[in-house]
């Protein structure tokens, strides 16, 4: 009998979330906004070293958040947002939720002063 492993399609939400959990990492995501760059200049605006920055480099990219290539000596880094997005749909099932405690919140708040309203 034949078997099939099945390869899991999906991003890993946890090594996304690990990585975005990071201020360094979610500041070189905002770099790549404006366009591909290489590791020094990524590090430039970073007190620390460029090997550092290559760490968060690389955890970035196997959280499929980046992806980078070899140009001669350099390797440049790009944002690969589709894996951002399957985490932003993963946080959004929780918007109805949230909605819905928001607005029990508001309801309790504006019960409580018309109360005090009504107590004057």
């Amino acid at each position: 009998m034949e078997q099939f492993i099945h390869k899991n399609e999906q991003p890993n939400l946890d090594a996304i979330f690990g990585a975005l959990a990071d201020p360094t990492r979610r500041k070189i995501l905002s770099r790549l906004t404006d366009g591909e760059a290489s590791v020094n200049e990524i590090a430039a605006p970073f007190k620390m070293s460029q090997p550092a920055i290559s760490k968060h480099l690389k955890i970035l990219e196997q959280a499929g958040l980046i992806e980078r290539d070899i140009d001669k000596q350099r390797r440049p880094a790009r944002l690969k947002a589709e894996n951002m997005a399957e985490a932003v749909e993963w946080l959004t099932e929780f918007k109805d939720f949230w909605e819905t405690s928001f607005n029990q919140l508001d309801n309790i708040l504006f019960n409580m002063q018309q109360k005090e309203k009504n107590n004057e």
